[in-house]
C-alpha cells in the first residue's frame, strides 16, 4: 500500500498538523509506505517527503497553485490513495480537519464582500465534495459529518467519523503531581488559588474575548486565567485583558504565548475553558480531558460530544452570562477535583493506536473496492 498525505505546511502548534504527524508514525509502524506532499514539513522518520512549493504571489495564488500541482501528481497515478488535508478537488480521501469553511463564515457573521481567498476556498470546498475521485471523507466529529451531509449532500457511506487520537500516557492525570506545585511556585501562585486554562491560537475564533468578559464578572477571590497560544493581535488582547482584569501584580490573567510543551499547564490548572466560536475538534480539549481536567466548551465545538455534566459544561458560543455561571460553578473549591476521573474516562477510547487502526481499516476497505 502506497499512500500520500497532503498538507501545505507543518507547524508543531497546529492541531491538523499534529494529526498528520501522529498518523504518519502509526502508518509507518504498520508497514505502510507513506509519503508527505507539502510546501514545508518537519522530517519524520521513515517518511519520504515530496516538496511542492510554488512561488508566492499572495495567499489565493499560493493555495490555487499548490492544489494544481497536487492534482497533477494524483493524475500521474503514483499512489494507491492520496489523502488531502487541504481543500483540493480530485483527492481520493479528504480529511475535513478544518471543518466547513462556509459554516465558519456564517457563524462569524461576515457581512462585508468576501475576499478573493474566501471566494476561492468556498469554490474549492464545493468542488471537492462533488468530484468523482472522492471515495471517502474523514470527519473528526459528528458535528462536521452532519454539516457536510446537510450542506453538500455527500453520500452517507462516504462519510467516516475518525476522531483525533490522544497520547494517553503523555497526557495523564499524573501531570498534576509532576507539575502543579513546581509551576505554581515558579509563578507565585498559591496552592489554593483556582486556575482556569485556555489553550488556543487565533484568539477571536477560539472565544478568548468572551472568556475575558466572563472572567471579569466573577466574584471569586484568588482566581486566575492562564492563556497559552499565539495570535497576531496578542498585544491588543493583552491590553483588553488589562482593562478588564487589572495589570501588573493585580492582574488576574497571564499570557504565556505558544508553548512546545503544554503539559505543565494542564498539570497546574483546575479547569480547561475553550469557548470557541467554531472548532471542528480541537486537540487541546482531548489533551485536557486526558489529564483529568473538566472542560467548558461550546455547542459549535466538535469535541463537545465528549463533554458531559459529570466533567464539564457545554454552552452557546458568545453567551458571556452562561460562561460566567459555569466558571463560577466549576471553579468552586472541590468541584473540579471531583470530576477528574470522569474527565479522563471520557477519552479513554481515543488512544493513538485505535485511531491508526481505524485509518488502516478505512484504507484497506477503499483499496479492496478498487
Amino acid at each position: 500500500m502506497k499512500i500520500a498525505l497532503v498538507r501545505q505546511k507543518y507547524t508543531p502548534y497546529g492541531g491538523a498538523e499534529r494529526f498528520v504527524a501522529r498518523a504518519l508514525e502509526g502508518l509507518v509502524a504498520q508497514g505502510v509506505a507513506v509519503e508527505i506532499i507539502a510546501r514545508r514539513w518537519a522530517p519524520t522518520a521513515g517518511v519520504a517527503g515530496r516538496r511542492v512549493d510554488p512561488f508566492y504571489l499572495g495567499r489565493t495564488w499560493r493555495d490555487w497553485s499548490f492544489a494544481r500541482a497536487v492534482q497533477r501528481i494524483i493524475a500521474a497515478g503514483d499512489y494507491d490513495l492520496v489523502q488531502s488535508h487541504e481543500r483540493i478537488p480530485g483527492c481520493h480521501v479528504y480529511r475535513a480537519g478544518d471543518g466547513v469553511h462556509a459554516t465558519w463564515l456564517e457563524l462569524r457573521g461576515t457581512r462585508a464582500p468576501l475576499s478573493p481567498w474566501h471566494r476561492y476556498t468556498l469554490a474549492a470546498e464545493a468542488a471537492l465534495f462533488r468530484h468523482p475521485n472522492l471515495r471517502a471523507v474523514i470527519c473528526n466529529s459528528t458535528m462536521v459529518r452532519d454539516d457536510i451531509a446537510r450542506r453538500f449532500e455527500v453520500a452517507t457511506e462516504k462519510l467516516h467519523v475518525i476522531t483525533n487520537g490522544v497520547d494517553l500516557e503523555q497526557f495523564h492525570p499524573r501531570l498534576r503531581e509532576a507539575h502543579r506545585q513546581a509551576l505554581r511556585q515558579k509563578l507565585g501562585v498559591g496552592e489554593t488559588a483556582r486556575v482556569a486554562l485556555f489553550v488556543g491560537s487565533g484568539y477571536a475564533r477560539k472565544g478568548l474575548p468572551a472568556l475575558l468578559e466572563a472572567f471579569a464578572s466573577l466574584a471569586m477571590p484568588r482566581t486566575e486565567l492562564w492563556v497559552v497560544g499565539r495570535d497576531r493581535q496578542e498585544a491588543a488582547m493583552q491590553r483588553r485583558a488589562e482593562a478588564l482584569l487589572g495589570s501588573g501584580r493585580n492582574s488576574r490573567v497571564r499570557f504565556f504565548g505558544a508553548q512546545e510543551d503544554v503539559r505543565p499547564f494542564y498539570g497546574a490548572a483546575d479547569l480547561f475553558v475553550l469557548p470557541t466560536r467554531y472548532d471542528p475538534f480541537p486537540n487541546a480539549v482531548l489533551e485536557a480531558l486526558a489529564c483529568g481536567l473538566p472542560v467548558i466548551t461550546t455547542t459549535t465545538c466538535g469535541a463537545a460530544e465528549r463533554v458531559g455534566a459529570s466533567h464539564g459544561a457545554v454552552i452557546r458560543a458568545g453567551d458571556v452570562t452562561a460562561l460566567g455561571e459555569r466558571l463560577t460553578a466549576l471553579l468552586a473549591p472541590g468541584v473540579s477535583e471531583a470530576m477528574r476521573g470522569a474527565a479522563r474516562e471520557s477519552v479513554a477510547d481515543l488512544d493513538l493506536a485505535s485511531m491508526t487502526r481505524r485509518l488502516l481499516a478505512l484504507y484497506q476497505h477503499l483499496l479492496a473496492r478498487g
